[in-house]
């Protein structure tokens, strides 16, 4: 899952709990029942679940372009100068 991918299924997960909240609070209250409301959450939820979870291929529709192994060892991972690790000591005057 890219990072589109990630946001897009946070966003649709938020979306349909909410949905599905407001559904299933309709759905209790007109029916007078507290068990008929949190059925048809949980409903909304195993829903969202199967919706969110797995990796979608439409999850993947920016994929990440890795660099090649080879160019890796031509570009080694800089290190840090003993510049900045030092701290400075305080100037009094």
């Amino acid at each position: 899952m890219d990072w589109q991918g990630q946001k897009l299924a946070e966003q649709l997960m938020q979306i349909l709990l909410l949905a599905f909240a407001v559904v299933a609070f309709a759905t209790g209250y007109f029916m007078a029942s507290f068990q008929m409301m949190i059925i048809t959450y949980f409903g909304g939820v195993a829903l969202t679940t199967l919706v969110t979870g797995p990796n979608w291929p439409f999850y993947n529709r920016h994929p990440l372009k890795w660099l090649d192994p080879s160019e890796v060892e031509k570009h080694p991972k800089p290190q840090p100068s003993a510049s900045s690790t030092s701290k400075k000591k305080p100037v009094k005057k």
